[in-house]
């Protein structure tokens, strides 16, 4: 029984020896490919955009203000009214005017008469001169007179013009069509001349007012600029620079910069007070192609893409980059067009490894 025994044990071991032999030679499995998700790589045009925020504001804005002092009885309009151009702002107390008109009428009677007189005279005195009965001196005496009588009838025609103009002046009205953007005076307030009553906002153009750093400085009036109102940000209007503040604004350090926005006059959507958005572009003077940001890795060597082979490995490849922006990486040199790039999960890979790629959405 002893014999037999260790003849199965032989047996045994001998089994277990080959198949151990047989799992050192054989061939180790590779593992599975990981799935990545790539992008496509595209180069365009180095274009650098970006958004400023501001309001509609209108081109030209003009303080309505009398001609002439006195009390205001009434305004017509508040803040926000349309006017034309004719239509009356706000009146004055023009008892005092008409009173000043009464008395240049009456010193217009008054040359008036006067030169009728000295022109009697003149001509009393002529035919006494010639008849040999008055002396040369009178004659031109009654001569300068004469001359006086008529610049004193000049000049009170010249007053009673000016009187007839300021009582048309108690009336304040618009010179253009607009919108009345702010009130300074009220009623029954004594005003003085040239004292603001009213700002008048012009619609013959609207510009949208943004502030520029100083890297927009140089560039904004090259750059192509459209507006977008927050009321309705599917629609946009073609704009240009139409001035730019050569001074920085002590605080924010910032250049007040106006938009003329294309269109704007007629839209009434388009109203002054609104939130607009201006957004700049400016060619950058190459070709980039914008990554994702989770594309680009840094192992301490700088940037780099792991770009997927036509083997369906990895190559670790490092890149140029120009600059960033919120959502993309601006690669310069590194890759080519049509490379897929892996864009997703990039710290988790190795290079030469086998991989299974998802197109990005």
């Amino acid at each position: 029984m002893t014999a037999p025994r260790h003849a199965v044990i032989a047996i045994v071991l001998a089994a277990l020896a080959l198949a151990g032999c047989e799992a050192e030679t054989a061939p180790l499995e590779e593992p599975a490919s990981r799935p990545v998700q790539v992008a496509s790589v595209v180069f365009t045009d180095d274009v650098v955009s970006r958004d400023f925020v501001g309001v509609i504001a209108p081109r030209t804005e003009t303080d309505l203000a009398f001609r002439v002092g006195g009390k205001m009885v009434g305004r017509s309009v508040g803040v926000g009214d349309r006017v034309r151009a004719g239509d009356v702002i706000a009146t004055l107390d023009a008892e005092d005017l008409s009173l000043q008109l009464e008395v240049a009428e009456a010193e217009l009677a008054a040359a008036t008469s006067s030169l009728a007189q000295a022109s009697a005279d003149l001509e009393r005195i002529e035919a006494l001169r010639e008849r040999g009965h008055a002396t040369v001196a009178e004659f031109d005496r009654k001569s300068l007179a004469r001359d006086e009588a008529a610049a004193r009838l000049e000049r009170a025609n010249r007053s009673l013009d000016l009187a007839r103009r300021q009582v048309g002046y108690a009336e304040l009205k618009a010179d253009v069509d607009g919108v009345v953007v702010a009130t300074a005076a009220e009623p029954g307030q004594v005003v003085a001349v040239g004292q603001p009553i009213a700002t008048l906002a012009h619609l013959d153009g609207k510009d949208a007012v943004v502030s520029l750093p100083e890297d927009w400085f140089a560039g904004a009036a090259d750059a192509a600029a459209t507006v977008s109102l927050w009321t309705n940000g599917h629609r946009s209007y073609a704009a240009s620079l139409r001035e730019l503040s050569p001074d920085a604004d002590p605080v924010t350090r910032t250049y007040r910069a106006r938009f003329a926005v294309d269109g704007a006059d007629e839209d009434e959507a388009v109203a002054f007070g609104m939130t607009a958005t201006v957004t700049l572009a400016r060619t950058g003077g190459g070709a980039v192609a914008r990554l994702p940001l989770a594309a680009v890795i840094n192992t301490g060597d700088g940037p780099s893409v792991y770009v997927v082979d036509e083997a369906s490995r990895l190559d670790l490849r490092p890149v140029t980059v120009s600059g960033f922006t919120e959502e993309a990486a601006l690669v310069t040199a590194g890759v080519s067009d049509g490379d897929r790039v892996v864009s997703l999960g990039v710290q988790k890979l190795q290079p030469g490894e086998r991989v299974r790629t998802v197109e990005r959405r």
